[in-house]
């Protein structure tokens, strides 16, 4: 299992996009993105925990059901079934956290350039109405990295 974590904006999607298409069909990809939401930020790990990671882990398929944003307001989406791969990549915002660490093979933290920088790419990508929204998402994400400590544990960090 690979984690791959880091701020808003920095380019974790990319990247993990990038690592499950060099693995090819031995490779499954869970965004935190999938569950969270501008007021649930990292408190639904226990809907990832018992859809996917709990039956993956006794070598059954897992499922977990998207957060649908096509409204502009979080409401419950698809139905995502998650077979046993040979690599699971968490990709997103608190992936690598510290209940997570001892079961993951490796975490990758990726920086992205600046606050500024990311809130830019952040908002190029979720439109301009989101701008507050993200600028209070990076607040949070500071406090939230600083106490799971999660810059420091990771094996691989990039700039």
């Amino acid at each position: 299992m690979l984690a791959i974590d880091g701020p808003s904006g920095a380019g974790k999607s990319t990247l993990a996009e990038a690592v499950v298409a060099e693995l090819g069909s031995r490779a499954a990809l869970v965004s935190t993105d999938a569950f969270a939401t501008w007021d649930n930020p990292v408190a639904w790990w226990p809907q990832l925990e018992r859809g996917v990671l709990e039956p993956l882990s006794a070598g059954r398929a897992g499922e977990y059901r998207r957060v649908d944003w096509t409204s502009g307001e979080p409401r419950p989406g698809e139905l995502v079934t998650v077979g046993v791969p040979g690599v699971l990549v968490l990709e997103g915002v608190s992936s690598g956290r510290r209940s997570m660490r001892p079961r993951l093979s490796h975490l990758c933290w990726i920086e992205g350039g600046t606050a500024a920088e990311r809130l830019e790419r952040a908002v190029a990508r979720d439109g301009e109405a989101s701008r507050a929204h993200l600028r209070r998402w990076q607040l949070f994400e500071q406090g939230w990295f600083a106490v799971d400590g999660t810059p420091e544990s990771a094996q691989t960090r990039l700039p």
